[in-house]
């Protein structure tokens, strides 16, 4: 009977509006909700079985979703480990229990813990970066690991690489006398500088480098441990060069041909990569300079989050040790990512697998610090919907009354 469909589509009705009411109450409970994306209920009819003289009515089916590709607005704030993205990816969290999720809530700050962890109680996660690897390449979420910070104490760095820039004169005669990796007292050379390197324990370590023209644009290169000199500096050292490494010029432009890099073990320290490419033997005076990384104790100041998303511990000194890689993760379909309960999100199959990025690479934004990212609601907007949404509930509840009226008098002719 179509009066009872009536009643019932009415029913669906009221029903849909209270969805919507729902979503625009929780859309204005989280206006201020950083990351937070806007709930939205969709309607589709419900068609019952009908002929031209006879309407059956289906009511109404809503949809809830959310709109997770929409960006909000960047705020700045004052913590720099708080993040924003500007443009596509989001950050990936895992949960008390151990969970992975996806989010655009950047509301990071150090746990007790040293853990970067957001308001909502989610751990950010990345890749540790070690002295040796430099920046880790993404592969998968399985080798994320949560990003974990100091928030005081004292660091200190051994130096791995260095670089020589400068000239050594080809116009020097060439050596004939005992060369320096003899270690004699009468050894001989061209030319000498001094390097200062870091070891294990942040103590400066003094290497001093001596050049020794042996042949027609070729030249020895000897580094000595400078505390082990002789009384008043010099030869004989207490032990022989660290290092013995033979470096060769081009005769047409002076420029390196080979030899480069030289390998120095620094005492009570790690393996020193001395770059000499920049070295040249052209008809002007002595002269090097040296750049080593590495660094005494210092305290630690603050950190640093590029927008390639490389975390750095910046101390006291000025240096700046890079530790963490943030990656950005998608999905092929963002809005169909199901929403969970803290403003994270989980993959399913209509949103399809995630993958993994570095910001500013293909297909993904860049990391922006000491920010975060405001909610998509739009307060009047809301207010609107609601309006418009307890009209229409008033309308549905009207055609329930009017159809219940109708049942009453129906009822009342059978008696």
């Amino acid at each position: 009977m179509s009066l009872y469909s009536a009643l019932m589509a009415s029913v669906s009705g009221m029903n849909a509006q209270s969805n919507t009411l729902s979503t625009i109450s929780d859309n204005i409970a989280n206006s201020n909700t950083t990351g937070y994306k806007e709930a939205t209920t969709q309607f589709e009819d419900m068609l019952n079985e009908f002929s031209s003289s006879e309407y059956n009515a289906g009511g109404v089916a809503t949809i809830v979703g959310y709109n997770i590709s929409q960006q909000g607005n960047p705020t700045g704030t004052s913590t720099p480990t708080n993040m924003a993205i500007e443009g596509n990816g989001f950050f990936v969290v895992q949960s008390p229990n151990g969970e992975t999720f996806l989010t655009r809530d950047g509301s990071f700050a150090p746990a007790a813990n040293g853990d970067l962890v957001n308001d909502a109680g989610f751990t950010l996660m990345g890749y540790p970066i070690t002295s040796t690897s430099g920046s880790t390449t993404v592969t998968a979420l399985s080798q994320l690991v949560p990003v974990n910070v100091p928030t005081s104490g004292l660091s200190a760095q051994a130096s791995t690489s260095g670089t020589l820039t400068g000239n050594l004169p080809s116009s020097a005669a060439v050596d004939t006398g005992t060369l320096p990796s003899a270690n004699t007292a009468g050894s001989t050379y061209t030319d000498m500088t001094q390097v200062v390197a870091y070891d294990n324990l942040g103590n400066a370590v003094t290497l001093n480098v001596y050049f020794t023209k042996t042949g027609a644009n070729q030249w020895q290169v000897d580094v000595f441990n400078a505390a082990n000199a002789a009384s008043g500096g010099g030869f004989p050292y207490s032990s022989g060069p660290i290092t013995t490494q033979t470096i060769n010029f081009s005769a047409t432009n002076g420029a390196l041909t080979s030899g480069s890099p030289i390998s120095v073990a620094v005492p009570n320290g790690q393996t020193l990569s001395l770059n000499l490419s920049s070295v040249t033997q052209l008809a002007s005076s002595f002269g090097i300079q040296n750049t080593v990384n590495g660094n005494a104790p210092s305290s630690f100041q603050s950190l640093s989050i590029s927008t390639a998303g490389v975390v750095s511990e910046v101390y006291a000194n000025g240096t700046q040790t890079p530790v963490f890689q943030i990656p950005l993760a998608s999905v092929p379909s963002v809005d169909n990512l199901t929403s969970q309960a803290g403003n994270v999100f989980s993959a399913n199959s209509k949103s399809g697998n995630i993958s993994l990025g570095l910001p500013n690479s293909s297909g993904f934004g860049s990391v922006e610090s000491s920010n975060v990212e405001a909610s998509t609601v739009d307060l009047a907007t809301q207010l609107t919907n609601m309006v418009v949404t307890q009209n229409a509930y008033e309308a549905n509840s009207k055609a329930f009354q009017v159809g219940s009226n109708l049942l009453g008098d129906l009822v009342n002719l059978l008696k």
